[in-house]
């Protein structure tokens, strides 16, 4: 650990100095304590579920039992018979309005081949109805007593067989090609090209070829708190949604869609959050809970349990991914083919956007001439793929590591030395960043920020590069040890998509209300933007109060994606404080009888430059302008959009263990070294790295969804599907590279999601190192590790 981790004590009365006497950031860059950290550390946090209307009814989804089946028939009546029943929805009595559940921007550029209830089942687990009743034990015997006919259809469970001639069509409504872009004819849900260059030429000029087919796996988000939503009517009779989320807008915007009532009918309250992932950005509950009080004018709790949330909630897309990589002899990279099919599962929620960030936010990390990116998103009769921290950089990265290693060994460099010679450098760009965005075409951009080679030659230095890389193989015994490392980037936000905006107000004692949209999912977000406002106002941090996420008072966000938060939304807290800065001068100005420009913002207040006993303190402006003359409220308001996507970079090392005689592998020690650019709050910088690490060493090592040939999965419990315990994280060390972003926020990038995408590469570079076997499919089980050393002793 660094010692960033030290938390300071409550900001100081004035600007620190450094040693040069030159001013330095008092709150920015310092571990401040999370401004929510007694509550959440005293039990006091408020999830959804913790403020609960008067006798709330409890909502029930029937799933399907069949991979793919057509409704022939539905008779719900016994259900609403039942003393104790409000209500039962299915296809019959709700609007049949096609959407995505999907919490993006809009125009939403996943499908609309969603609807609530729909006459046609797509995997297990799909929606069929759903039952409001007094209590549980009543709800499931309603959902029991609902009785449905199904013409069972062949499935398809597999992305190449479901784009081939003859498959299974899942979405083959008449007026499917209506509100479908891609092609469902194909089971197509999404397709994006993109090319630099001439790969041909590149590839036939090439000294070396290497290639290989990638496979990785679903995987579970695995929030602690599952998928939960509480809806009721309010006095005024407006719907009020408390719901679990990461997108309060997207979710308020899409159940108007879905409900067919005015957006300003609905209000979307989004409390603690104990967990999310990209999980919750999607709108799966919200729409069905609403519906249900809609029907009763009563309230409805909803919530998934952890086999509904293993299965009906969302999951990382599996990808299956075919790269080729010219390689000349010095080790320059003259061409990369990437062909990749994302497996969206049954429908196509973040089919395109997931799809095409495999391929942006990997492919520009190396220099190389020649680049042809081909990306298709499948349908198939499985679990619904969503938004998964990494988000598709996770899927994408995984050949790519593994590829650039093979790389290095093919032309005799280490790869430590094979990164520092190719990767993209300060100052440098890629035609990819503009001929490939998310989702659609993306911007020009050079990178201003880069601190990937001391990322680089530090983790090296960490881990013992060079005295373990090659060492362990040949060790007496069955255990072996190896090293691994990958170089990682990834993004700041959606260019040109994403917006934020945030709004300050002055209090009578000089404090500040700080309304943001951004949504904390305890990620630290509250903290984060209240140290950007209170380092921008010259207040202490307890000065600033936050408040976030309610589509009543707070103004508007995208939310908590595409790591956007501290980048995006902390351009917009900046923004707004400078504009209450420049609000509170016109009034110190005008009372102190100076220009403007006479006036110096310090601590708390303004002094007439040469004269420092003339002063206003931000406690006299409000008192001024709430009571005496010329009265007013002081607030600002302030609106930012990013033009530009700086990646983050990451340099990541491993050391694992592996028996030869068993297969089982280990990962005894991992060093993640993070350029975030300015990390505005260290100690939660390094926390999420940490998670990130951690949760992706999980997935790569023992996560997995187990189908049986029925498309149902047989291990939807925690029991079975094996997330890293305490126990399992190895050393972990974690070391931020500072750089100053000049488009972020005090020089800061994002720093959520990369982490995210180090593990698949790099411990199976490390496997690699141990054993000498390549693993190409995740996750690393014992049975693969077993069944490639078993087959590299067959070809000796």
């Amino acid at each position: 650990m660094t010692d960033t981790r030290k938390i300071t004590a409550p900001a100081p009365a004035a600007l620190k100095q450094d040693a040069t006497g030159k001013a330095k950031d008092a709150l920015v860059g310092t571990s401040q304590r999370k401004v929510d950290a007694l509550g959440m550390a005293c039990g006091q946090a408020e999830y959804a579920m913790d403020l609960l209307p008067k006798n709330p009814l409890i909502g029930i989804i029937k799933t399907s039992p069949h991979a793919h089946a057509r409704i022939k028939s539905i008779d719900t009546s016994k259900a609403e018979a039942m003393p104790g029943v409000e209500a039962v929805i299915c296809y019959k009595n709700v609007p049949r309005i096609p959407h995505t559940t999907a919490g993006q921007g809009y125009p939403e550029p996943s499908p609309y081949d969603t609807f609530l209830f729909d006459t046609k089942v797509r995997y297990v687990g799909d929606r069929v109805a759903a039952v409001a009743a007094v209590d549980r034990e009543t709800a499931l015997a309603a959902a029991r007593a609902i009785e449905v006919e199904y013409e069972v259809l062949p499935a398809v469970y597999d992305v190449d067989e479901a784009m081939s001639e003859g498959a299974p069509l899942l979405h083959d409504e008449e007026d499917a090609e209506s509100f479908l872009p891609w092609d469902p004819t194909k089971n197509i849900a999404g397709m994006s090209d993109a090319a630099v260059g001439d790969v041909e030429k590149g590839l036939a000029e090439a000294d070396f070829i290497l290639e290989g087919t990638f496979d990785n796996h679903y995987t579970s988000h695995a929030a602690l708190e599952p998928h939960v939503t509480v809806s009721w009517l309010d006095p005024n009779g407006r719907l009020v949604i408390r719901t679990a989320t990461q997108v309060p807008y997207h979710a308020r915007r899409i159940c108007a869609q879905v409900l067919q009532i005015p957006a300003g009918r609905i209000h979307v309250i989004k409390p603690r959050v104990g967990g999310a992932f990209g999980g919750k950005q999607e709108i799966l509950l919200e729409p069905v809970a609403g519906m249900l009080t809609l029907k009763t004018g009563k309230p409805v709790i909803m919530e998934y349990t952890r086999a509904e949330d293993l299965v009906s909630a969302r999951t990382r897309h599996p990808f299956r991914m075919r790269m080729k990589v010219g390689l000349m002899k010095n080790g320059d990279i003259k061409a990369i083919d990437f062909y990749a099919i994302l497996n969206s599962g049954a429908y196509g929620a973040h089919a395109l956007t997931v799809l095409t960030n495999a391929g942006s936010k990997c492919l520009p990390l190396y220099r190389c001439e020649h680049l042809r990116w081909t990306g298709r998103s499948a349908y198939t009769n499985l679990p619904v793929g969503g938004a998964y921290r990494g988000y598709g950089a996770t899927q994408g990265m995984l050949p790519l590591g593994v590829l650039m290693d093979m790389a290095a060994e093919k032309c005799g460099m280490d790869p430590v030395e094979f990164s520092l010679r190719n990767h993209i450098k300060e100052g440098e760009t890629s035609p990819l960043f503009k001929a490939l965005g998310e989702g659609r075409e993306g911007v020009d951009m050079s990178i201003m920020s880069c601190g990937l080679e001391e990322a680089i030659k530090k983790g090296a230095e960490a881990i013992g590069w060079k005295d373990k890389f090659r060492k362990g193989r040949n060790a007496p015994g069955p255990k072996k040890r190896g090293v691994g490392m990958c170089i990682l980037m990834q993004g700041s936000s959606i260019p040109e998509i994403d917006m934020a905006a945030a709004a300050m107000k002055l209090n009578d004692d000089g404090s500040v209300n700080l309304h943001v949209g951004a949504t904390d999912l305890g990620t630290g977000s509250d903290t984060v933007l209240t140290q950007i406002a209170a380092e921008t106002l010259k207040v202490a941090l307890d000065e600033v109060v936050a408040f976030s996420s309610d589509t009543d008072i707070t103004p508007f966000d995208v939310g908590a994606y595409a790591s956007s938060t501290t980048y995006l939304s902390g351009q917009a807290v900046k923004k707004a404080a400078e504009k209450l800065i420049d609000s509170m001068m016109d009034v110190a100005a005008e009372d102190l009888g100076v220009a403007k420009d006479q006036l110096v913002h310090e601590h708390r207040g303004f002094s007439v430059v040469g004269d420092a006993n003339k002063r206003m303190t931000f406690q006299d402006i409000a008192l001024r302008t709430l009571y005496m003359r010329n009265q007013h409220q002081v607030m600002a308001h302030a609106s930012a959009i990013s033009h530009a996507s700086p990646p983050p970079f990451a340099a990541h090392f491993a050391e694992v263990e592996v028996d030869e005689e068993t297969g089982h592998v280990r990962c005894l020690e991992y060093v993640a070294c993070v350029d975030c650019g300015t990390a505005i709050n260290p100690a939660l910088a390094e926390g999420q790295t940490e998670g990130a690490v951690i949760n992706a060493l999980s997935s790569a090592i023992t996560e997995r969804y187990i189908f049986n040939n029925q498309g149902r999965m047989v291990n939807p419990t925690f029991n079975y599907y094996k997330l890293y315990s305490t126990q399992d994280v190895p050393r972990l060390r974690t070391f931020l590279i500072e750089t100053h972003e000049p488009t972020g926020p005090y020089g800061a990038k994002s720093v959520s999601e990369i982490s995210t995408n180090g593990p698949l590469p790099t411990i199976a570079n490390a496997i690699y190192d141990a054993v000498g076997v390549r693993l190409f499919e995740s996750p690393y089980t014992p049975e693969k590790i077993l069944a490639a050393i078993e087959a590299k002793k067959a070809n000796a």
